[in-house]
């Protein structure tokens, strides 16, 4: 098994309830007790042993015996021969407390040695397929600080969830169609025809965009044409100018997002649901049903029926589909179409409504709402030296994604985007350049890069890291090396419950603290000059330490740099 925590915590009920089955033959228990399912826990005090088990608890009731008793007859029958446990005994009012042999330790190691990089990998998904969906920004500009935030949470969670035993597929949804890329196209014909006219002369559209970017793109689209659009018919200049910007900004946010280290297996477009009529067909399949009605010339969805609180348009009086309309084709698609078992969204807070309404219509076009989940993300506020730098989409003052990564590194931002989704975050733009242990993500390489320099050296006095197999882990048996194991253990344990948490931020919790605990070994126990078997033991946990950090780095898209 490669989690070693819940191999242990398996082993445990084994022993349980094999020492229980003997107090049944010996008369000493009563027979019933054996589907009793106790809790296993790991004690906040070690003095209470590593594992413990309140089986006695459990089964007090059932077997109608005080559960100090219980535990006692129990502990009279536990064979721990050959286990991952060296002695147990009773606490409190009939807690088994566990302490872990010497086999589990190096078991461990032995097990991160033999999966490598895949360390931590489990199957929990058993293979499910699973779509993340996320950024998803209107390409009508610059990506923002949301996106960079959304951007990273959803990408680690993808790795979270691969790592867990799931097939992932990143995907992005371009909203290359209704009202906002209208306005869009309105927005750089403005521009376009200014340079030509004269900003006088031209009105610019009431709530176009205002932004330096567009401006840029207009000059871009006047040096590739000049003025040959100016007496072209306006709905042909417009469509040509909507598909000339859209295709320059989606390039510019691949470009972006690669430098960011992330890609998606597709860009879906959202034109495509109305160009294939899969939009129209979903919207007949809700007439058909019952679901909708009409109301000063639209088409409307009865959500209130549905136990929402307000009813959505489906369709305007001008007969444009809405972006409501539009997600849930998509999502039909998802599901319906492309067959995949489970969706996650991440999405804004400014979106946490429209995610509850949006839910309550899915059974309507055939999807189970509980196959579908949202990672809401609340907002970011990002300063330096104290003070709150503001963002603002369309003045052409934001600080953009790609502005970020000029000014910290990506490994710095996408660390710190990997925080908890739910709380709110306050990036501090000068903690992300430090370079001393009150940067996380600067204190965490750093370990790596120190291990990484000790096994350099050690190799050119001529030793290198040995197998397993050939190590007496008997040498590693103090605090600060026990520590240092049991933090690499955990390592699978907390990749399942960050993916059935939904909440990627315990990998970049965990690292924090298996790079305190190295270093904390490092600190107290000595390699470099110690004798042969204690420092090749000392060398092994060091390295298995360095390949770990390495795993949680890779799963965060962090770099893992040697020297640093």
């Amino acid at each position: 098994m490669t989690n070693m925590i819940a191999a242990a915590k398996q082993e445990i009920a084994t022993l349980v309830l094999s020492a229980y089955n003997k107090t049944v033959a010996g008369g000493t228990l009563p027979a019933g007790g054996e589907g009793v399912q106790g809790t296993i826990d790991i004690p906040r005090d070690e003095k209470n042993g590593d594992y413990a088990s309140a089986w006695a608890m459990a089964a007090a009731k059932l077997l109608g015996q005080p559960p100090r008793k219980i535990a006692e007859a129990v502990l009279a029958e536990l064979d721990l021969t050959d286990s991952y446990f060296s002695e147990a005994e009773i606490a409190g009012p009939g807690f088994l407390n566990f302490r872990l042999s010497e086999r589990w330790y190096r078991d461990v190691l032995q097990t991160v040695e033999t999966m490598g990089a895949d360390y931590g990998r489990i199957d929990e998904g058993q293979g499910q397929r699973v779509m993340v969906e996320f950024v998803s920004a209107n390409p009508t500009g610059a990506m923002t600080i949301g996106n960079a935030r959304g951007g990273v949470l959803g990408d680690t969670m993808a790795s979270v969830l691969d790592r867990a035993g799931y097939d992932v597929w990143r995907e992005f949804y371009v909203n290359d169609a209704g009202n906002q890329v209208e306005l869009f196209a309105l927005s750089l014909e403005a521009r376009y025809l200014q340079i030509i006219q004269g900003e006088d002369a031209v009105t610019f559209p009431e709530n176009g965009y205002h932004g330096d970017d567009l401006r840029d793109l207009a000059k871009r689209f006047y040096d590739a044409h000049g003025d040959a659009y100016v007496d072209i018919n306006p709905e042909q200049r417009r469509t040509d100018m909507r598909e000339f910007g859209l295709a320059y900004n989606i390039d510019k946010m691949k470009q972006d997002l690669a430098r960011y280290g992330i890609t998606f297996d597709q860009w879906f477009l959202e034109s495509d649901l109305h160009n294939s009529g899969y939009l129209q067909e979903t919207v007949e399949l809700l007439i058909d049903g019952g679901y909708t009605y009409e109301k000063d010339g639209a088409l409307w969805l009865n959500l209130m029926d549905m136990g929402a609180e307000k009813d959505d348009v489906l369709r305007r009086a001008n007969g444009h589909y809405t972006y409501f309309a539009a997600d849930i084709a998509y999502h039909r698609d998802k599901f319906i179409k492309r067959g995949f078992d489970r969706v996650i969204d991440v999405w804004g807070a400014d979106h946490h409504g429209h995610a509850i309404r949006f839910k309550k219509v899915l059974p309507a076009v055939g999807i189970d709402p509980e196959k579908l989940d949202f990672l809401i993300m609340q907002m970011v506020r990002l300063t330096r030296d104290g003070e709150t730098v503001r963002v603002s989409k369309r003045t052409g003052k934001s600080i953009t994604l790609a502005d970020l990564l000029d000014e910290i590194s990506c490994d710095a931002a996408r660390f710190f985007f990997s925080t908890k989704p739910d709380t709110h975050l306050e990036f501090d733009l000068g903690l992300a350049v430090r370079q001393d242990s009150e940067n996380p993500v600067y204190y965490i390489q750093y370990a790596h890069a120190r291990i990484c320099s000790l096994v350099k050296a050690l190799a050119e006095e001529g030793e290198a890291v040995q197998h397993a197999a050939e190590v007496d882990f008997s040498q590693v048996a103090g605090q600060y090396e026990r520590t240092l194991i049991k933090r690499i253990a955990r390592l699978p344990e907390e990749i399942r419950t960050a993916a059935r948490d939904y909440d990627p931020s315990k990998i970049n919790r965990f690292a924090v603290e298996l790079a305190a605990a190295f270093h904390g070994y490092y600190s107290h126990c000595r390699i470099k000059g110690e004798a042969p078997e204690v420092l090749r033991a000392r060398l092994k946990l060091a390295d298995t330490a360095r390949a770990v950090i390495a795993c949680c780095l890779n799963i965060l898209g962090v770099s893992a740099p040697e020297r640093m």
